[in-house]
């Protein structure tokens, strides 16, 4: 059961939307089941003769006499409304029901508790199976104000407590970080024009991607307007700086023709100039060149930051671990973005699914995520893909949203912990079409019998405990070609062993023998470090001057275009 509470100003414009046809004619048989005062509420779904001018009046009366107190200032904000939708396959609810479902949510909120004679005027009013509407005007008989402060948490409360004794479905606790959903308006616009998601959802979506790519916040907002988002800055009156910002997509307007405009902060928590600059620290973009020496480094470097992630989920530390599920939000989005083939749709889709696993209530670090930041923008211009580097990086991620799961499970964040399982579905899919023919071809690739034997040999002396399920493991022969392949780029087969081993997580690992071969692949040529200190390799290479501001991205999601012009792969 959902509740969604909200205020405005406009009483008769929302009773007529209640008892009038919808937007679509899904209005049906719209009439009150629930009020402050059943006799004296006129139904204008029951009596022909009750008109919504009617009811607007009883409702306001104690805003009238407020209003004239205050000299015809009419209190703002004064309409307050609550929705409340049984989940999809509930059992129908009677008229009866739904009225006690509104007393409760009135007593709970603040707006009329029971027995309070001066309480506010309210109604509950159902025109479908599977919701009614409350609204209130917040002004008491006494002239005051209901005391509404967390309103919405407490209609939450009170909603699960309801489910719980009705049998209905049990939905998660919110935790007040869930970024605001689409309106029904936003949804019939989307669904008229012939968009898969709203404008707001789009939006979301790309400034999630493009925070998590740049540098700074000037660079933000340049890549954003290069995608054809059109961008609206707050300034402060006094220091000149920016204090807010607003976005619309491209050609969505109002009636008017004018643009519809998304406050960063309406996007998603997390989305505000506030937030953002926690995790876009105010840096010259030269001072984050984006040539690397060795093009698998970005790879690298993020699949260790996201084994110390998953360090930093154990250590007791909770403000530390809500800082690295953050960066691990952005770094699934340039993973996605870097990544070239079929499994790449399951990537995006867990970049989405995980946004709603990066934030709590918990507050986080985000200077003790800096490395994992930083190594996943690098991914955001990797030139190229190494096929083995990138299954390892995926294979580390499938580790981590599992990790993130039982972190938020442990800790009561019920949506949390529901997201990034969606997530670690989406990520283990993606992995299983990445590794399936990488696994094959390495497989197909394995030594002779006599460097096998040697392998088998190794692992029995270090790794004695888990030799035998390591040997029984289906992918035991790629095992025995990445072993050969590190032991030819200059390790020693024991010891990276040991190396791998002393990692952990083989005891518990399904496939045993995966997680050993990703971790070897992720391990660095030695023989080719070794070359190039000696500069016998890349002579010659030009290094390119840094630009000067991120090239945009390509994006073309859901229906909405991206503007023409410079892009880079998201």
């Amino acid at each position: 059961m959902v509740p969604d509470v909200s205020t405005g100003s406009d009483t008769r414009g929302l009773i007529v939307y209640l008892f009038g046809p919808g937007r679509r004619d899904e209005h049906t048989d719209p009439h009150i089941v629930a009020a402050w005062d059943m006799a004296g509420a006129p139904d204008p779904g029951r009596d022909p003769a009750a008109t919504y001018s009617q009811l607007a009046k009883r409702l306001d009366h104690h805003v009238d006499l407020r209003t004239r107190e205050l000299g015809g200032k009419k209190p703002p904000q004064h309409v307050w409304h609550c929705p409340v939708r049984t989940a999809p396959g509930d059992r129908y609810r009677t008229d009866a029901e739904w009225a006690e479902v509104a007393r409760r949510i009135v007593h709970a909120t603040g707006i009329a508790p029971e027995g309070d004679e001066k309480a506010c005027r309210w109604i509950a009013v159902r025109h479908a199976d599977d919701h009614i509407h409350i609204m209130a005007t917040t002004v008491r008989a006494d002239g005051r104000r209901p005391r509404t402060h967390r309103d919405g948490q407490r209609a939450q409360a009170e909603c699960r407590k309801i489910e719980a004794e009705f049998g209905l479905r049990r939905l998660k606790s919110g935790d007040l970080t869930a970024p605001r959903t689409p309106t029904g308006a936003e949804r019939a616009k989307a669904e008229r024009q012939g968009k898969t998601v709203t404008a707001r959802h789009w939006l979301r979506e790309q400034a999630y991607a493009v925070a998590a790519a740049v540098h700074n916040e000037a660079d933000y907002f340049t890549v954003l307007q290069s995608l054809g988002i059109k961008v609206k800055t707050r300034i402060g009156p006094e220091t000149g700086d920016v204090i807010g910002y607003s976005l619309a997509a491209p050609g969505d307007t109002n009636a008017a023709g004018e643009p519809v405009w998304y406050g960063g902060s309406k996007l998603a928590p997390d989305l505000s100039i506030n937030r953002l600059r926690e995790r876009l620290p105010d840096q010259k973009v030269a001072d984050h060149p984006r040539y690397v020496a060795d093009p698998t480094d970005p790879w690298r470097h993020t699949t260790t930051a996201i084994h110390t992630a998953r360090t930093a989920l154990d250590s007791g530390d909770d403000a530390a671990a809500q800082g690295h599920l953050a960066a691990f939000g952005d770094a699934l989005y340039n993973i996605a973005n870097a990544t070239t083939g079929p499994h790449r749709a399951e990537l995006r889709a867990a970049a989405m699914a995980f946004n709603r696993a990066r934030r709590s209530a918990t507050r986080a670090d985000h200077q003790a995520a800096t490395a994992l930041r930083k190594a996943a923008k690098e991914l955001a211009y990797a030139s190229n893909q190494p096929g083995g580097l990138a299954i390892a990086l995926l294979f580390a991620t499938v580790h981590l949203a599992r990790a993130a799961a039982k972190w938020h499970e442990q800790r009561g964040h019920a949506q949390q912990a529901a997201a990034a399982e969606e997530a670690l579905h989406h990520l283990q899919a993606g992995y299983q079409q990445a590794a399936t023919p990488v696994l094959a071809d390495l497989a197909r690739r394995a030594p002779r019998a006599a460097t096998a034997s040697r392998f088998e040999a190794a692992i029995r002396h270090i790794i004695p405990a888990q030799a035998d399920r390591i040997l029984t493991d289906p992918a035991w022969p790629a095992l025995v070609t990445a072993l050969a392949y590190a032991e030819s780029a200059g390790h020693h087969p024991r010891q990276l062993l040991a190396q791998t081993a002393s990692e952990g997580e083989l005891d518990t690992a399904e496939h045993p023998a995966q997680v050993l071969i990703w971790r070897i692949t992720s391990q660095p040529n030695k023989r080719v470090q070794a070359a190039r200190r000696q500069g016998t390799v890349g002579i010659g290479r030009p290094k390119p001057a840094p630009r000067t501001a991120p090239t945009p991205p390509s994006v073309k999601a859901n229906g909405i275009p991206p503007a023409e012009g410079p892009r880079f792969r998201l």
